[in-house]
């Protein structure tokens, strides 16, 4: 699933970040992976990746589902391309296809993630 921001791409994913905190979801990492290329001379578009979830919703997925780990936890992208900053994430629907569950799990996460940015 793909949405436009109209927020820059690091207030994006700050916007993000709190949000979802405050939500009381834990951000498991921010990488900034534009940095990275930095780091190492080469140039990238801005974009960030957040991984966040709730372990108390998670873990008892992935013990039924052990294949879904590979898509836990959560992860939204943040992403410029020609001047639009992009929210990019797996959605409910690609999950259940994905595992082949028999639910579209997480599926307040959309939402929630269009919610933070108001």
């Amino acid at each position: 699933m793909d949405f436009i921001s109209s927020h820059p791409a690091q207030e994006t994913a700050d916007l993000l970040e709190s949000f979802l905190s405050g939500k009381g979801m834990k951000i498991f990492a921010r990488i900034d992976q534009a940095a990275e290329a930095a780091a190492v001379g080469l140039e990238l578009r801005p974009t960030i990746l957040l991984l966040f979830g709730n372990p108390k919703a998670g873990t008892p997925l992935m013990v039924q589902y052990p294949g879904l780990a590979l898509d836990l936890p959560l992860k939204a992208l943040v992403w410029e391309e020609a001047g639009q900053v992009h929210v990019t994430f797996t959605g409910p629907e690609e999950l259940k296809e994905r595992y082949n569950l028999p639910f579209a799990p997480f599926e307040a996460v959309p939402g929630l993630l269009k919610s933070a940015l108001g």
